[in-house]
């Protein structure tokens, strides 16, 4: 699915480049997969329609995920096998300098993303902890992009900005075979804030992964959401939503409410609202 003895080989330059990235540690790979790896994985990514797709609507984000690799064709299938694989494992810990990285199976929060027409993803920095794994610390995230032919004038550029949430530092086009890589710590803050404009029938699509170790009594925080200067009034909307948002984190961790049934109750909502939830 990728060329990884070149990428160990060239891992040296790449984690120089990696750890000296502004405002945090992250690398931007291009023509990450074979081409022909890549053209089966897009030829594969399930549509709205054809899969089981947990819906996040709601202030904050407007985006599909799907974590079910059993439903996914073949290619994509082994595409996480080897980002998940002990091999590649090694290569992100020499990347990022972080030791027993884990992937995780459950794909808790990643597997394929999509989002269409107005779909977008507020700033913030990722929740700490796996809600099923009390030890288990989140500490890189990888995103694959899927996309064919897309245009800057679709926006959806990933957004990396400052620790201090003043400025934005970094935008990254998610074009097709294009990897980002980024450690993820309290202040990692990140989205792609402004709803896109692509056209109806196409859509920003991702495989998400995230890597985690295992530590003692890892500081739990759900995803923190935050509003940019200029934000206004919508800024009070971000932060009701956040903590509506850790409300529902605390219920997950403890009494196992699943996304699944989060994301039957928010495309009712959803509905209700709007008569059409994946517009």
């Amino acid at each position: 699915m990728l060329d990884l003895d070149a990428l160990r080989r060239g891992v040296g330059p790449l984690r120089t480049q990696y750890k000296s990235a502004s405002p945090f540690p992250h690398v931007v790979l291009d023509d990450f997969l074979e081409p022909a790896a890549f053209t089966r994985a897009m030829e594969e990514f399930p549509t709205l329609d054809g899969g089981q797709w947990i819906s996040y609507l709601h202030v904050n984000e407007r985006k599909f995920g799907q974590t079910d690799p059993t439903t996914w064709g073949p290619t994509l299938r082994s595409i996480l096998e080897e980002l998940n694989s002990p091999a590649f494992l090694h290569f992100l810990e020499e990347l990022t300098g972080i030791d027993q990285l884990m992937a995780d199976p459950s794909l808790e929060g990643g597997g394929l993303h999509q989002s269409t027409t107005g779909g977008f993803l507020n700033i913030h920095a990722d929740f700490t902890v796996h809600p099923q794994h009390r030890e288990w610390r989140r500490r890189v995230n990888l995103l694959l992009y899927l996309n064919d032919d897309w245009q800057p004038s679709y926006g959806g550029d990933l957004e990396l900005w400052s620790t201090d949430m003043k400025r934005r530092e970094v935008a990254v086009r998610p074009i097709g075979n294009r990897v980002v890589v980024f450690t993820t710590n309290a202040d990692s803050f990140h989205g792609h804030p402004e709803p896109m404009t692509c056209p109806p029938g196409t859509a920003r699509r991702s495989l998400a992964l995230y890597y985690f170790t295992e530590e003692q009594a890892p500081i739990v925080r759900s995803t923190e959401y935050r509003a940019r200067p200029g934000d206004g009034a919508r800024s009070l909307l971000i932060y009701a939503d956040k903590q509506v948002l850790r409300l529902y984190d605390r219920a997950k961790r403890r009494i196992g409410l699943s996304d699944e049934t989060a994301s039957r109750w928010l495309a009712r909502i959803e509905k209700l609202r709007h008569g059409k939830p994946r517009e």
